[in-house]
């Protein structure tokens, strides 16, 4: 168990270090300083607590990376990542399986810049209000948990600089509500999400769709409401881009996922592309779930540092111009 409040990795320490510095009559003195925190981009520094929803009625346990630098560059800002775990995880799934330790080979070898990652716990909910009105987790996620990140961690607060990417169910809750809430997130990515066209009438108790109906009933009926499902459902939400216009949209899935959502990943892509929304998508080597991201995370950030970079720019021009 992991103890709420507690940093889980030791943060950077700075050490006095000697220089060795030339002056112009060729004379080398010494002089002592400390190397600076700024300049340490990784490893980036996780702290794990809670926050009390009103909306839900009970505390939620949330995880944040931290860039390195974090404590040692206030007031500095940072563009932030809600990444959204899958079913049957919970808010350490990034530090359990491995993204964190992508995220940090990839500032070590310098292509990311330190942003913040939040990480929160959401069950089995799929990031939406249930059907029967009990769980209303989306109106926590918009309402209670951004504006909270916003207000205790130095965030650049606008929708440029926020992005929301996830995995299977947490690839399902991105881009469900980067598309209803465009005006919260710049930038979307999905991999391996739980894109499901169509149920079969009626739904299997046994195999696959037995499978979905079981995971899905928590969140969308029991027995499952098909009218709920396709009302919140991505590739729904996608036939009319023009409530999400400007949302930049990544998403990719492996070409043997075992869940088979290749199919609604390739069904997406055909929704974007009828309607000509810009997007990116890849159908990848491999499968589902942490093994496949450990090889293919490092995309998703790669595309949404290349948004977060122009946010930051122009949150320094505007601040600048203040």
């Amino acid at each position: 168990m992991i103890p709420r409040s507690r940093p889980l990795r030791r943060p950077v320490v700075c050490r006095e270090v000697v220089l060795l510095t030339a002056v112009s009559l060729g004379i080398f003195i010494l002089t002592t300083g400390a190397l600076s925190c700024a300049a340490a981009t990784w490893p980036t520094v996780t702290h794990c607590s809670d926050l009390q929803s009103a909306i839900l009625g009970r505390p939620v346990n949330y995880c944040v990376d931290l860039p390195a630098n974090y404590a040692a560059a206030a007031p500095e800002r940072y563009p932030v990542l809600y990444f959204l775990h899958g079913l049957f995880e919970h808010d350490t799934a990034w530090i359990d399986h491995g993204g964190k330790d992508v995220l940090d080979k990839m500032l070590q070898d310098g292509r990311l810049g330190p942003f913040i990652v939040v990480l929160p716990d959401a069950d089995n909910t799929f990031y939406v209000n249930s059907y029967d009105g009990k769980v209303r987790y989306e109106d926590f996620f918009i309402q209670e948990l951004v504006p909270y990140i916003d207000r205790h961690y130095r965030t650049i607060p606008t929708r440029r600089a926020r992005g929301i990417s996830g995995v299977s169910m947490g690839g399902y809750g991105a881009l469900h509500l980067a598309m209803l809430h465009p005006n919260v997130f710049g930038s979307v990515s999905a991999q391996g999400a739980a894109l499901i066209p169509k149920f079969p009438h009626p739904v299997p108790t046994q195999g696959r769709w037995g499978f979905y109906a079981r995971v899905l009933q928590h969140a969308f009926g029991s027995p499952l409401s098909e009218t709920y499902w396709d009302a919140n459902n991505p590739l729904t939400l996608a036939e009319h881009p023009s409530r999400f216009k400007g949302l930049k949209i990544y998403f990719d899935c492996g070409n043997h996922d075992r869940y088979g959502f290749e199919v609604g990943a390739e069904m997406l892509n055909r929704i974007l592309n009828d309607r000509h929304f810009p997007h990116q998508f890849y159908l990848r080597e491999g499968d589902h779930g942490w093994p496949y991201l450990q090889k293919y995370l490092q995309y998703a950030l790669l595309f949404h540092w290349k948004y977060f970079q122009r946010a930051e720019h122009e949150y320094a021009a505007k601040k600048g111009g203040q």
